[in-house]
């Protein structure tokens, strides 16, 4: 029966991390100005950015969690970065599916990994994060923890980006619902590459220079437990936009 469960919901995790999204390549058309890289790098960062979605009590030594995530970030898609970037024809939102597992290790250590592809184009991500836990929580306290986060696009030509995040969040469990909280900041490093170099170059006689720059979030979500070893996540954040993501996945 477990088994039984167990297969179910990671085959309808992948179905959910693979669900259709942008379905187009990030290839820019034209150059862009200084001004609107750094716009584009503040966007971008939190969109490719690793989200939290779980509670701050550790998974404890032999605690696993495997699951699929969909996140979406409404974009300006007339703005001139994002027009370029999708050659004239940008979506509304990105919508990013992912991969998510992350693994209980002593001393309240959580450890994790990312991996998404956005099917029918060119965006791959990786990331990982580190957490660690203040206060387990109890049956009357809350849990507190921090973590550590890291992203980097991959498979685009023309842009390269990173994202480095810290944050600390709390929760307060209950019978198959449990709330939580958080806020931190991200820094983000992004460099023109490829088209969009040698565009900007042709289109307004500059080189891009590579752009580094810090964006505060603050999230809150819920995790429900509706039978043993399925959670499903749900989480808002905000970071220059607001960010909807959710996960299901298999825990133990």
């Amino acid at each position: 029966m477990k088994r039984s469960l167990l297969c179910g919901v990671v085959t309808a995790s992948l179905a959910l991390a693979a669900s259709p999204t942008l379905a187009a390549d990030i290839s820019f058309s034209s150059g862009i100005t200084q001004d609107a890289f750094k716009s584009l790098s503040k966007e971008a960062g939190p969109a490719f950015g690793f989200r939290n979605m779980a509670p701050a009590a550790p998974l404890g030594i032999t605690g696993f969690d495997i699951g699929g995530e969909v996140s979406a970030m409404s974009i300006d898609k007339n703005s001139s970065y994002w027009s370029s970037a999708f050659k004239n024809d940008a979506p509304s939102y990105l919508i990013i599916p992912k991969i998510r597992v992350r693994k209980g290790l002593p001393l309240g250590i959580d450890v994790g990994a990312m991996y998404s592809y956005i099917p029918d184009s060119n965006v791959k991500l990786y990331g990982a994060e580190l957490s660690k836990s203040i206060l387990d929580g109890t049956l009357a306290t809350p849990a507190v923890g921090v973590r550590a986060t890291y992203t980097k696009l991959a498979g685009v030509d023309d842009l390269g980006l990173q994202t480095y995040g810290l944050d600390a969040s709390i929760s307060k469990g209950f019978p198959f619902i449990t709330p939580y909280a958080g806020a931190g900041m991200m820094w983000i490093n992004s460099e023109a590459k490829g088209n969009l170099k040698s565009k900007t170059k042709i289109d307004f006689n500059i080189d891009l220079k590579s752009e580094t720059t810090s964006v505060p979030r603050v999230f809150g979500g819920l995790k429900l437990s509706p039978f043993p070893l399925l959670g499903i996540t749900a989480e808002v954040e905000y970071a220059v936009r607001p960010i909807y993501s959710l996960k299901a996945a298999v825990g133990f």
